[in-house]
């Protein structure tokens, strides 16, 4: 798919560790940020309503290799790219990028998968649904 987004941050002292590098926790709730970034720029959220009630994104595959180490002060883009729209669940893909010696280089890859669900108003339980049309025509238009 063609959809793409990215954000830059800089790493923060208190997201580092004992040994100055950002602790590993950090790269899943920046990517968590960007999508709610991307999401935020097409209008849409991870938490809606429509017209039969309230309907979220809770994850159900989160993963992460690290490649180089971020350290305090370090400023990284975070790149998003929608891999794959199903029928009730969006797949992300994300790279992480820094320079080191003026060049780009990839510091780590990440991805998560998230289902569309309808939370009853009343238990607040999770029933997986599709993906309303105008959260799935925004997403493939950008």
């Amino acid at each position: 798919m063609a959809s793409e987004f990215s954000v830059t941050r800089r790493v923060e002292f208190s997201e580092t560790d004992l040994a100055g590098i950002m602790h590993f926790t950090h790269f899943y709730r920046w990517m968590e940020i960007c999508e709610h970034e991307f999401l935020r720029s097409l209008g849409l959220s991870v938490d809606m309503e429509d017209e039969n009630g309230r309907f979220g994104w809770p994850r159900v595959k989160t993963a992460c290799r690290f490649k180089r180490p971020l350290k305090f002060e370090d400023e990284v883009e975070v790149k998003l790219s929608v891999s794959e729209i199903r029928d009730r669940s969006i797949a992300y893909s994300f790279q992480f990028w820094k320079k080191e010696n003026g060049e780009p280089v990839k510091a780590a890859v990440g991805e998560a998968v998230a289902a569309c669900v309808r939370f009853d108003r009343l238990t607040g339980a999770m029933t997986p649904i599709h993906i309303p049309e105008v959260f799935r025509n925004k997403v493939q238009q950008a």
